[in-house]
């Protein structure tokens, strides 16, 4: 696709069409270098379709569910990458790291069959590039207020207790404590008045293999005066999502390039539409990447100094799966 440009001019253009009021999609890569920013009338619906919360826009009917089968990483290669970043969270270097890893897939069905038949409230398709069907919101701006919903936490949905079991857990609940206060710290930066509005509230998600459960908070806050009207700088300043770095933030995203050794490119990063009155964004987690080797899902979760090594490569494995109605 066409339209994909450096980092600073995507940052420029969002702020350009915001304050001309005029909607966009737009999305930025996690490494800050790359993205694009269309206006809504030059999206084709050939090149990119999406979905944005409950408003189905260039969506398709969707196909049969998609069968997919997964070839991740061997878990002695997942525990090497687990060792190294349990050595720097006893180092004091980190005590939060997202751990992802890519994992080829094959499917009979294509990118756009896959956008297609996924159930999410934020879906993103880039002709031959990528998909995502994403259920973690990044940011939302409604007139002066902006508000976080950081993600941390999944479990499998297997009984009544199983959100209780969650919110309790001791190294999830204390996990998804560290993104809430990163998160109310980035908005901080833009915003003022910041404060928790909601706490460690589940939602399942439904897929081939079973339910799941994701744990989220709700965070809220009044827009600096500065960052108002300069979209494009009030996104640079809290990107990328701490929800899939870690804390402290800036150090952890140098150990992650470190021990993931390879390129996250579009997941984890933001995609995102303004629709002429309020943006609304998300983390483009469950991803899957078209290379010149075929599919690729990427994936991860929270590593702290609590986390089982075999529990975490099952998180890992767990969330490569399509979302069905």
């Amino acid at each position: 696709m066409n339209g994909f440009s450096d980092y600073p001019i995507v940052l420029r253009e969002m702020t350009r069409l915001h304050r001309e009021g005029i909607p966009f999609l737009f999305a930025v890569n996690f490494d800050k270098t790359e993205g694009f920013c269309l206006p809504i009338s030059k999206i084709s619906p050939e090149q990119i379709q999406f979905q944005i919360g409950l408003n189905p826009l260039l969506a398709h009917e969707p196909p049969p569910s998609i069968e997919l089968t997964a070839y991740p990483l061997p878990y002695s290669a997942y525990f090497s990458k687990f060792s190294h970043v349990q050595e720097q969270i006893r180092n004091g270097n980190t005590y939060l790291c997202n751990l992802t890893q890519p994992s080829p897939i094959f499917t009979q069905a294509d990118l756009e069959s896959i956008y297609a038949a996924s159930a999410a409230p934020y879906k993103l398709y880039v002709r031959n590039r990528f998909v995502v069907f994403s259920p973690e919101p990044f940011v939302r701006i409604s007139g002066s207020v902006i508000s976080a919903f950081p993600m941390k936490g999944t479990a499998i949905a297997d009984g009544e207790s199983s959100e209780a079991s969650l919110r309790n857990d001791p190294k999830e609940g204390p996990e998804h404590n560290t993104i809430v206060d990163l998160l109310r710290n980035d908005l901080s930066i833009v915003a003022h008045r910041v404060y928790v509005k909601r706490l460690k509230y589940c939602e399942r998600i439904k897929t081939l293999r079973g339910d799941l459960l994701q744990m989220s908070s709700e965070i809220s806050g009044s827009l600096r005066a500065e960052y108002a009207n300069d979209l494009g700088n009030l996104f640079d300043r809290i990107l990328p999502a701490g929800s899939v770095t870690g804390a402290p933030k800036i150090k952890t995203i140098a150990i992650l390039r470190e021990i993931e050794a390879y390129s996250r490119n579009y997941y984890t990063g933001v995609f995102g539409l303004f629709d002429g009155v309020s943006v609304t964004s998300a983390v483009m987690i469950r991803f899957i990447e078209q290379t010149e080797n075929g599919l690729v899902y990427k994936s991860g979760g929270g590593i702290t100094a609590l986390s089982d090594p075999e529990k975490e490569y099952q998180e890992l494995v767990q969330k490569i799966y399509v979302p069905v109605f």
